[in-house]
């Protein structure tokens, strides 16, 4: 298991999380396998997408803005429901095959750490299965 923490500045943002994973992959000596990245956190989660083009995450963040309103009605008394419920529908982990020592991702795919309740410092964690 590899552990990476990733420091977001926003209460809404995605960060490319992809460079980092794929140094792990390299770190590793991981050559064929698979690549579980794990979110151990309720108010952010984990999604592979387009990272070529910024505006898809930001019609992403705005799409789930969409679906899940900010001003409820919520009964959780943090106040941060909606982080929560975000989080759950992308889900908290990911797995990527690992083809030839790199993450066999689409030409235009990218892995994101998808942060709803920040800014925090989160952890995400790695793991190579051969």
């Amino acid at each position: 298991m590899k552990r990476i923490e990733i420091r977001t500045t926003e209460r809404d943002e995605f960060v490319d999380i992809t460079p980092l994973v794929r140094e792990e992959v390299r770190r590793a000596g991981a050559e064929d396998g698979l690549c579980l990245v794990y979110c151990p956190h309720t108010t952010a989660g984990l999604t592979i997408n387009e990272h070529a083009d910024p505006a898809v995450a930001a019609d992403i963040l705005a799409a789930l803005d969409r679906l899940i309103p900010g001003d409820g009605p919520w009964t959780h008394l943090e106040g941060n429901s909606p982080a929560h419920v975000k989080a759950s529908l992308l889900g908290a982990s990911v797995q990527i095959p690992i083809v030839d020592g790199d993450l066999a991702l689409g030409t235009w795919q990218g892995v994101f750490l998808c942060e709803f309740d920040g800014p925090r410092t989160r952890t995400v964690w790695l793991r190579f299965l051969a």
